[in-house]
Order: structure tokens, then sequence, then C-alpha cells
């Protein structure tokens, strides 16, 4: 006659060799890099970079499918600043001279917050520019590249 009871309970050796692979796999798993400041703001500058150039692709791949922009009180999608701001952002860049602090950027997880303000000066479509503008970006790391998901302006004159 056989015991079934005997047949099914695991050997304390066999327990513990299972626990051992079950805490070594997780272990062997690929971490994600730890966030890095020179990563997100190397994203911010070629954002900005873009516009001056006037290259509306590479400005409009480093921002996430579902990111919103706000500025002068009023909300806009992903697709409606590629249509109505951003071509008026490129015409602003390329005339007047932006001069940007030091970022300050914070983490948490796979996000960071980029605060900042450029000073312009110059003279845009003939008309004198001399003011600050502040910027917040929330930028996520999803799949290892960061990406804009909010860009909040305001600005004052000196």
């Amino acid at each position: 006659m056989v015991n079934c009871g005997a047949m099914t309970r695991p050997s304390r050796f066999g327990s513990g060799v299972l626990a051992a692979i079950l805490l070594w796999v997780p272990a062997c798993a690929t971490a994600p890099a730890p966030p890095r400041e020179a990563d997100v703001t190397a994203v911010v500058e070629a954002f900005y970079g873009g516009m001056k150039t006037g290259d509306t692709a590479a400005v409009m791949g480093l921002i996430a499918p579902d990111a919103v922009f706000l500025e002068s009180g009023a909300l806009e999608t992903r697709a409606q600043y590629e249509a109505n701001h951003l071509p008026a952002d490129i015409n602003f860049e390329r005339q007047v001279t932006g001069t940007r602090a030091p970022m300050r950027v914070t983490f948490e997880d796979n996000t960071a917050w980029v605060i900042g303000t450029t000073e312009y000066m110059g003279t845009f479509d003939g008309n004198p520019v001399d003011f600050v503008s502040a910027q917040l970006m929330v930028l996520t790391r999803d799949t290892g590249d960061w990406r804009i998901r909010t860009i909040h302006w305001s600005a004052r004159r000196r």
C-alpha cells in the first residue's frame, strides 16, 4: 500500500531550494538605472534647441502622447500645441535671445520636475522684448527615455 500523504509533502531540502530560486530570480532582473539629472536637463535643452532650429519633429519627439500645456490661463493638448502654439514658439525662439538660469530638478521614482527661468531680450516681429519666463516641466520615464508630460509657462516684465 502506498502512503499518498508522504508523496505529496515536499521535503525540507526541496522547499529550501525552491525558496532560494524564487529569491534569486528577481535579483537577476535588470533594475532600471537610477534617474540622472543630466538626462532630464538634456531633454529640456533638446526641446528648446529644437525650437531654436525650427526642428518640429525633434521637439514633438520629446513630448508624451498625452501631454498637456498650460500658458496664459489656457490648456492645450499635444495636438493643439503642435498645430497652434509650437509654430509661434519656434518663430519667437528664432528671433530673440534666451538666457536660461540653472535648472532645479527633483525626482520621485521615474518622474522629474524641472523648474527654471529664462531671460528673454531682443526684438520680436519689430517689437522690443525684455521679460523673464518661468517654466515648470514634468517628465516621466516609462521605457527608459524621458518624455515631457506637461509644461507650464508664465512670464513677468523686468
